[in-house]
């Protein structure tokens, strides 16, 4: 884990950021809302529009991992428009290659001491039922199952759990 560097997304990442965001969709399609062929249509301009609002601030925040100039993970997060203390982590991609050595635990840390900062003390994600290794990993972190689970907003024969823990 010492050549992974965590760090706030900035403006500079954008073609990085959507190489990454193509990779995530290509290696796990049905973890995502948006599919790769949406995806592959968004401008370049798009995303660094999406990294100008993600690199300051305390609405919207999104931290990278990086191995030497590549980057290998994110986690987006924002402020739940309904729950003012919440803090809500989306787009979770870590590279297989670099699964399983704490690079998830590191950006969610990262994203927690934002939430805390921001005056959200939590922290809650939505993962994909049938998902036992993403579950079984935010469990490892901390995060607890609630309530019901719901449809997924894309394919609605699958299923959503919501999670949460403590920033």
């Amino acid at each position: 884990m010492n050549d992974v560097t965590i760090r706030r997304v900035t403006v500079q990442d954008s073609g990085a950021v959507r190489a990454l965001r193509i990779e995530m969709l290509a290696d796990a399609p049905l973890a995502f809302v948006t599919t790769l062929a949406e995806v592959a249509e968004h401008k370049h301009d798009e995303y660094v529009g999406r990294c100008i609002r993600a690199a300051a601030g305390s609405q919207y925040a999104q931290y990278v991992a990086q191995v030497g100039g590549r980057l290998v993970g994110q986690v987006g997060a924002y402020a739940d428009p309904v729950n003012p203390d919440t803090t809500m982590l989306v787009s979770i991609y870590i590279s297989p290659a670099h699964r399983g050595n704490g690079t998830l635990g590191s950006l969610v840390n990262a994203v927690a001491a934002w939430s805390r900062e921001c005056g959200r003390p939590r922290l809650e994600l939505e993962v994909v039922t049938t998902n036992g290794r993403a579950v079984r990993a935010y469990q490892k972190l901390g995060f607890l199952r609630f309530g019901e689970t719901m449809p997924h907003p894309t394919i609605p024969t699958m299923r959503e759990q919501r999670m949460g823990r403590p920033a």
